[in-house]
């Protein structure tokens, strides 16, 4: 197949930011809709490939492109499309144009003195971050993957750092710290490879099953990549910018970082350093999967400890990403099916409670949630509804998405690929199991805590000023309405302009939901296309 779908990906978003530099400011007024426009053709796009994609073939990179880069070093401009990559870049393209679609139906979901006087730079961040990410899961080049990987930093770093909350500059900085230094040790263990094999392609290095490496070669490569690849994961205990990141982030941002950035980590993992250093990838695997366990009991422990939601949620994906890299850690079919199950289900779930915690914040002014006062079944019965839905979605209730992925992994270290040590990774799979009950335990405790008990207080919005942007009153003040009856408090919740939902909240949240019960009811149109590639990607270690 011809490859111009490939750099069309890449090439709408980057166009479309490089205008950006030359359009007038009389073109201000329209900035929103045109990053609209620009990611929904990305999304039509990715859209096309699945559709144009031999779904009987899911192991044969198609739609590959090939040309030289800088031929002096050998280097080649090398994309493609395999079972594993394109369920990601069709998540990132879809997640990308919600985003900019909850910008642009509805109002500025950031201060005014941010996004009002920065559109034009907010539109060509988020354009530059999208053609970064989808460059990822495109690239066929070690080098051209690195450098994809790294073009994502700088935006989402300005995307913290302007747009985000007080703490906005100390996240956006401990966030750029933590990736950069993981990438450097990254790129050191990527030029090991490239030393020892003498190319950076990464379907012949794939092909090869670490041909050319002795095995303390591939164990030092493996371990310096998968550090790089860990920090953006984030595995414990390199995971300590996520919460802040998450926290400070505006709500696009939160929403590209946890349901993308976290997938370009995990996604290394299945791309370069199982298939490309399989004997390094045995050899690791005992302490990967000790490092995934804890972090899945450490983030729900962390998850029963916080106030804030939206670090609440950042905590949970540190457990979530855990059982990725528990089923990575197997090496298994199962275990590595389960792996980039959930690193789909989780971007679909995470992103949806990302947006939902926006939204409560908008309409509240704090994500705290014994602030919050609970009750919000009862004043915003919709909004609750949606939070409830996508919190048993993301504690792994059987029938939604957030369930297999889950459930494959913990089975995968049940029966462990020959050479790892069965007894530990039944182990493993026990405090999986545990940290699994504890998930459900922290999702019902925020359940509790903010759709449940009788509303105490909401926001109130002086008349006058639109839903948006108008201030609350504090709750619990003289001015909230703590003891109101319910029917009095969603009344007056019509009368000062608070919606229950809104209607560009529900375009940008349907897509979700319904990917969400599709693939909990129906995962084998996942599976279909990661399990041949899954085989492949194990070939070498047969």
């Amino acid at each position: 197949m011809t490859g111009w779908l490939p750099v069309a990906l890449l090439a709408v978003p980057l166009l479309g930011a490089l205008l950006l530099l030359l359009a007038p400011s009389a073109l201000r007024p329209a900035l929103r809709t045109y990053g609209l426009i620009l990611s929904g053709i990305t999304l039509a796009l990715a859209l096309v490939m699945t559709a144009t994609f031999d779904h009987g073939r899911p192991t044969r990179l198609q739609f590959t492109v090939d040309q030289p880069w800088i031929p002096g070093l050998g280097l080649r401009f090398h994309l493609g499309v395999d079972g594993i990559s394109l369920p990601l870049i069709v998540l990132t393209a879809l997640l990308t144009f919600l985003c900019f679609g909850y910008l642009s139906w509805g109002r500025a979901r950031t201060p005014s003195r941010f996004l009002g006087n920065r559109p034009r730079a907010l539109v060509f961040t988020l354009l530059v971050l999208e053609v970064g990410m989808i460059g990822t899961f495109l690239a066929l080049d070690l080098l051209l993957f690195f450098v994809f990987f790294e073009i994502v930093l700088i935006p989402m770093y300005f995307l913290i750092g302007i747009w985000g909350g007080a703490g906005r500059r100390a996240a956006s900085i401990k966030f750029i710290l933590y990736t950069l230094l993981g990438s450097v040790v990254m790129l050191l263990g990527l030029l090991l490879v490239r030393a020892q094999t003498g190319t950076l392609d990464l379907a012949e290095l794939a092909a090869s099953h670490g041909a050319g490496m002795s095995r303390s070669v591939q164990i030092l490569a493996f371990v310096a990549i998968g550090v790089g690849l860990a920090v953006k994961t984030p595995m414990w205990p390199l995971h300590t910018w996520l919460p802040d990141a998450h926290t400070e982030a505006p709500t696009v941002g939160s929403v590209l970082l946890a349901g993308v950035l976290l997938k370009m980590g995990t996604y290394g993992f299945a791309r370069i350093a199982i298939p490309v250093l399989p004997e390094g990838a045995i050899a690791v695997a005992p302490w990967l999967g000790a490092f995934a366990v804890v972090g899945v009991i450490y983030g729900a422990l962390a998850c029963l400890a916080q106030r804030d939601l939206k670090r609440m949620i950042a905590y949970s994906s540190v457990g979530h990403m855990g059982f990725v890299l528990l089923g990575f850690a197997t090496l298994t079919p199962v275990g590595i099916n389960g792996a980039l199950f959930a690193n789909v289900a989780h971007g679909l779930i995470t992103g949806l409670l990302f947006f939902l915690a926006g939204a409560i914040k908008d309409r509240y002014h704090t994500a705290d949630m014994p602030s919050l006062g609970g009750g919000l079944l009862a004043t915003m019965p919709r909004l609750g509804s949606v939070l409830t839905f996508a919190a048993i979605a993301s504690l792994g209730l059987p029938g939604l998405a957030g369930f297999w992925g889950e459930m494959l992994a913990l089975f995968g270290a049940f029966q462990p690929a020959s050479g790892l040590p069965r007894p530990l990774f039944l182990t493993y799979m026990v405090i999986g199991g545990l940290g699994a009950v504890l998930t459900a335990a922290y999702f019902v405790l925020m359940l509790s805590r903010v759709t449940h008990g009788r509303p105490s207080g909401h926001a109130r919005q002086p008349a006058g000023e639109t839903p948006d942007e108008r201030p609350v009153a504090p709750l619990g003040s003289d001015e909230s309405l703590a003891g109101q009856p319910t029917t009095t408090l969603e009344a007056e919740n019509v009368q000062q302009g608070i919606d229950d939902i809104r209607s560009y909240e529900l375009a940008a949240w349907t897509p979700l939901v319904v990917l969400i019960l599709l693939f909990g009811l129906w995962p084998g149109l996942l599976l279909s296309l990661t399990t041949p590639a899954v085989q492949t990607l194990l070939g070498a270690l047969s």
